[in-house]
């Protein structure tokens, strides 16, 4: 690894403390930073969050002076707020008039927009006139976020990265290993092993008797605890923390102009609410001995996970929305009222607790383009003249994605439709085989615009969305080199692998989603293919709202139960969505199968679904009975066959989606 910036040293005056006292961690805690184990008492987690992320973007376009208000408008409304304009009382919550009146120097700008008949988004000084006819694009914000990123990733070693893109405008950093590797280059003394290699042995203390935190916005530590107190290796670790972050915030101030506060801390959990606490341009740390003090003036409500309905009903079950307040609630009441699980979270949570990843995932896994119409739209020429234009937004970012080189593409298109409160939808494949370009998107979308046109009762359309998703990395099909190159049976082996995961792929495009599910957790493809990492919610910055018939960025996914510290599998809100929070979120209607839990976007679909469960019974009590009939009906003296003797044994367990079938 690189030598460390200068600023990383010198910064922890030592005194040559030897007085024999220990610390309170030990050998095996230290080796565990290296490794990212996140229940690591020494793990430092960093959060990066770009200070009014769409007003900075404009105003670095612009040249805009940094006292200068500005805000980011989409049609009539706001959807980003400088710092400078909210001093005259504007938020998101004004239209432009008003806030006009409040600022007359305001600018508002307005965001990019595709409009019919062009072939790429642009800034039009006209577009909030045009409403029925352009469509809002992110691009803009999404290729700077990219931007940021990369400087962000450059300043870290490249072996010692775990960057989550958690949206468009915030990251967090796994800064455990980076620091554990910095703690070793400062302390040369904790390279040495453990006395009698025992790794619970505790280390000793560190050489200093105070830190220097420089610019740090430090949190209040609570009566039991003083600032004199002796440093432990914990505190060590988040000041290097703190001093990597810092320097990656001047990096980013440097080179793009754009200011971000953070937050430095033990978890993810804490990291964020300390980026959110002295804003703009700061960054806080919160030490291990000041995490009550900070916890205990927030609303649980503002803690990610708790600001919706587990929130309210954890607020009307205690009659207070107080961290203070409910620390005096037991783990058993919680538990009582909200099951185990979500009683243990919501218990550690309320404490600071949190062992959720940090995932290193900045790919996305979907991509929409969408617009809802008003007035509604009647034709199928119009809706064909919208589609051409998801096509060209999809594939600009598959383009950014990638896909021209083969390093991504997607495997199926989906297209929405809605008349009144009826949505269809109807789901093709990309076949990888061809070339993917903007004319084979718009071919396949209005093959399936046809589908639903056939069906009748689709005009008025109130809102058409278009996706892609099913990512796939790079070229698939071809076998390795070592097929060709190994012999024997290892190359045997390799070779019939490729050829049973081609079959596998080749079945899958007419097999059900829940047999698919199947089939890609189990079997050969468990070892011949890497797992794709996707996020959990849309990585490039999605923004899902209703604002002004908008629909943007990419779909995100839902947590999965105990993903990011979420016990009940709660939908996680997408933390780009700041922009949009004041909007409606457009829903579809989910239909789940009764026998195997499948979820289909559509009645249609689900009946379709059904009939397949129809056509697999038939098949099996056709399989069944012709085997009956197939056995002798005696036992050869005339006397009918006995029953088959059952075998003692465990039953063989039923597969999802099967059902026990009754003869006569």
């Amino acid at each position: 690894m690189s030598s460390p910036p200068s600023s990383l040293w010198g910064s922890s005056p030592g005194d040559g403390r030897s007085d024999g006292r220990h610390s309170q961690f030990t050998y095996r805690h230290l080796s565990q930073m290296a490794s990212y184990n996140t229940s690591c008492p020494l793990r430092v987690v960093a959060h990066i969050d770009l200070d009014c992320f769409y007003a900075q973007a404009e105003m670095v376009r612009l040249g805009v002076p940094e006292d200068q208000p500005l805000a980011v408008q989409q049609w009539q409304g706001l959807i980003a707020v400088n710092y400078p304009a909210r001093a005259y009382g504007i938020g998101r919550h004004c239209n432009v008039t008003e806030a006009k009146k409040l600022c007359p120097q305001l600018i508002h700008q307005h965001v990019a927009t595709w409009r019919e008949g062009d072939d790429k988004w642009a800034y039009r000084p006209d577009a909030a006139d045009h409403v029925a006819t352009d469509k809002v694009s992110l691009d803009p914000y999404r290729l700077e976020s990219r931007r940021i990123l990369a400087v962000i990733k450059e300043h870290l070693p490249h072996d010692l990265q775990k960057v989550e893109k958690a949206g468009i405008d915030e990251v967090f950093l796994d800064l455990s290993a980076h620091a554990h590797a910095v703690l070793l280059e400062r302390f040369p003394e904790l390279t040495s092993p453990p006395p009698d290699d025992d790794p619970s042995a505790l280390l000793p203390m560190p050489p200093l008797s105070a830190l220097e935190w420089q610019a740090d916005a430090l949190v209040d530590l609570d009566d039991e605890h003083t600032e004199f107190d002796d440093p432990d290796w914990d505190d060590v670790a988040l000041l290097i923390a703190s001093e990597i972050v810092r320097n990656i915030r001047a990096a980013i101030r440097e080179k793009l102009k754009y200011t971000c506060s953070a937050g430095v801390a033990r978890n993810k959990l804490l990291s964020k609410l300390g980026s959110g606490h002295n804003k703009p341009n700061q960054q806080t740390v919160i030490r291990n001995r000041a995490v009550r003090h900070f916890l205990s003036g927030f609303k649980f409500t503002k803690f990610r996970n708790l600001g919706g309905k587990l929130g309210e009903q954890l607020r009307q079950a205690f009659n207070t929305d107080s961290v203070q307040d409910l620390l005096a609630v037991s783990v058993e009441q919680l538990k009582s009222k909200f099951g185990d699980d979500t009683g243990v979270w919501i218990y550690d949570t309320l404490r600071g607790i949190d062992t959720s990843e940090v995932n290193s995932r900045t790919q996305i896994k979907s991509m929409l383009s969408a617009k809802s119409f008003r007035p509604s739209i009647n034709t199928v020429e119009q809706a064909r003249k919208w589609l051409q234009i998801f096509a060209a937004d999809i594939f600009s970012r598959l383009v950014e994605e990638g896909v021209l080189e083969n390093k991504r593409r997607p495997k199926t298109i989906t297209l929405h439709h809605r008349h009144y409160a009826q949505t269809r939808s109807r789901q093709s494949p990309i076949h990888q085989g061809r070339l993917l370009d903007e004319e084979t998107l718009l071919s396949l979308a209005k093959s399936l615009l046809d589908q639903i046109v056939a069906e009748g009762h689709v005009w008025p359309c109130t809102n058409l969305s278009l996706s892609v998703g099913g990512f796939d990395q790079g070229i698939s099909r071809n076998m390795g080199i070592d097929g060709f190159l190994l012999k024997g049976e290892e190359a045997q082996v390799v070779k019939l692998g490729s050829k049973m995961l081609m079959k596998e792929e080749d079945a899958q495009e007419t097999q059900p989603a829940e047999k698919r599910r199947r089939i890609d957790s189990s079997g050969i493809r468990q070892f011949l293919t890497k797992k794709e990492q996707t996020p959990c919610t849309g990585s490039d910055g999605a923004v899902m709202g209703n604002n002004g018939g908008e629909t943007l960025g990419s779909l995100g996914s839902e947590v999965s139960p105990g993903a990011a510290g979420n016990p009940n599998g709660l939908t996680a809100p997408d933390e780009a969505s700041f922009s949009q929070a004041n909007h409606r979120q457009t829903s579809t209607t989910v239909h789940l199968c009764p026998r195997c839990d499948s979820r289909l976007e559509s009645s249609e679909a689900l009946q379709n679904h059904q009939d397949w469960h129809f056509a697999k019974d038939l098949q099996e009590q056709e399989r069944v009975t012709s085997t009956f009939v197939s056995q002798p009906s005696t036992a050869g003296n005339g006397r009918p066959a006995p029953a088959p003797v059952k075998r003692p044994g465990r039953p063989k367990k039923k597969e999802r989606g099967q059902s026990k079938l009754n003869f006569g």
